[in-house]
């Protein structure tokens, strides 16, 4: 599957709880706060809409079972979604209303091994129709892309954009371009670009980003377009002796994944 110069056209959102697939399956629209949306939908480049479930789906969990066309998008106060709610301040915030077709099933779900926390992924549609694991799904920059490559490759269980929460509030959260789960410590790759922190407030904002992944119990390594373009053997080998030197990475089903032809052994991981 390629993964460069995708048209991304296609967004996965959450769906909540049963109410929210009642909304979508049966009046046919799904709503998004104007100042959380993502860029697709503010430029309303958006022509197909897909659903991940979470854990309130019991057996149909962690999985994109449904998409849909999208028809039309407005901008409405909630308090024009939910006419029967009490009136309270909240009733006057503004979302986007994407009205859509009937929704139709994925002849292949797209699947969440970890079990993970997603709001909005930005994807295309053609990535929607033939990814199996919901890592395929996402379309980053060209660096990421290679490195996402060099690991599938080497057989690198890595998420994808994956989220970490750390205090409460607002923008209390990290994406991180890259993350391993080993035994004894997890590791966040990160791929910094060409144009990556030329500002002295941007490097400052990033030590402490580090800073808080590290008392959260991750590793950072980071890695240059050098370095991935140029010396990327020598950047999976670092990221490979980082891995065995943790444990090996654990994946769902409780195997620790040792590099380089090293042995494996099970235990009980719960997620």
């Amino acid at each position: 599957m390629s993964y460069r110069n995708q048209n991304i056209d296609t967004l996965v959102a959450l769906l909540r709880d049963i109410n929210d697939y009642r909304i979508a399956s049966e009046l046919n629209w799904y709503r998004i706060p104007v100042n959380s949306a993502p860029k697709i939908v503010a430029e309303k480049k958006i022509k197909y809409l897909a659903f991940y479930q979470t854990k309130k789906f019991g057996s149909e969990a962690f999985i994109v079972r449904w998409f849909t066309r999208v028809k039309k998008i407005k901008i409405v106060h909630r308090d024009e979604l939910f006419d029967n709610e009490r009136i309270t301040e909240k009733s006057r915030k503004i979302y986007y209303k994407l009205e859509f077709e009937k929704l139709r099933k994925l002849k292949n779900p797209v699947r969440s091994t970890r079990h993970r926390r997603i709001i909005f992924i930005q994807t295309s549609f053609q990535l929607l129709k033939e990814a199996k694991e919901i890592n395929e799904l996402f379309i980053e920059s060209p660096i990421e892309e290679k490195m996402w490559d060099a690991f599938k490759k080497e057989g690198i269980n890595a998420e994808r954009q994956y989220e970490v929460i750390y205090g409460r509030g607002k923008n209390r959260r990290f994406y991180l371009d890259f993350a391993m789960f080993c035994k004894n410590r997890n590791l966040a790759v990160e791929c910094d670009g060409d144009t990556y922190h030329t500002k002295p407030e941007d490097i400052k904002k990033e030590k402490q980003r580090d800073n808080v992944l590290e008392s959260k119990g991750w590793n950072i390594l980071r890695y240059t377009t050098d370095d991935i373009v140029y010396k990327l053997d020598e950047s999976l080998s670092q990221v490979n002796e980082t891995i065995n030197n943790y444990g090996g990475i654990v994946d769902t089903t409780g195997i620790y994944h040792y590099l380089n032809g090293e042995s494996k052994q099970e235990r009980l991981f719960s997620i």
